[in-house]
């Protein structure tokens, strides 16, 4: 049974708010001086998208935002579209979480991949339709890839740590309007 009452939901609000802060930080750890020929994984945008395709209420969109907008002040971003771009790619993975029910694990994959690529590929329409400098397109890529190959084990962590499971056809009707 899924935990749906008040405090558990606001408790996972918190700890959802707490890892993503612990992702920025050590993101923005200097841990080498020499620049990386490859990029890490966005762990911050996998769980996100986890989290928003298998648990809604754990993150509503007003969370999503400020911590995205935080992750684009801190990393240095153009302000606000990453955080925008990020709210609706987990918006429309919440719209199509009944379709997400009854899917297998390879199937909600396939989503959010397609979802990131979309999210690069829009991000980086929009900044160059804006003349702003972008890293080089195999960085994005790589990230890309490296992200997508990560969301298993986002989802391993999330569900076996934290318990955000996907939502069973009971539970989503005693949450009801809270989706």
């Amino acid at each position: 049974m899924a935990k749906t009452s008040p405090a558990a939901i606001w408790l996972m609000r918190a700890i959802f708010a707490g890892l993503a802060l612990l992702f920025m930080f050590f993101h923005l750890l200097p841990l080498d001086t020499i620049p990386r020929r490859w990029s890490p994984p966005d762990f911050l945008l996998a769980m996100a998208l986890a989290w928003s395709s298998r648990r809604p209420d754990f993150v509503p969109p007003l969370l999503i935002a400020m911590v995205m907008l935080l992750a684009d002040l801190l990393f240095q971003r153009p302000p606000g579209l990453w955080a925008l771009l990020v709210l609706l790619a987990c918006e429309f993975l919440k719209s199509r979480l009944s379709t997400h029910r009854e899917t297998p694990f390879l199937g909600e994959w396939v989503a959010v991949s397609i979802v990131m690529i979309a999210i690069a590929l829009l991000n980086r329409m929009i900044l160059g339709i804006l003349a702003v400098d972008q890293a080089h397109i195999a960085l994005i890529l790589v990230q890309v890839i490296m992200t997508i190959a990560a969301y298993p084990l986002v989802v391993l962590i999330s569900q076996s740590l934290f318990g955000v499971r996907r939502l069973s056809a009971a539970d989503a009707e005693t949450l009801g309007a809270r989706l």
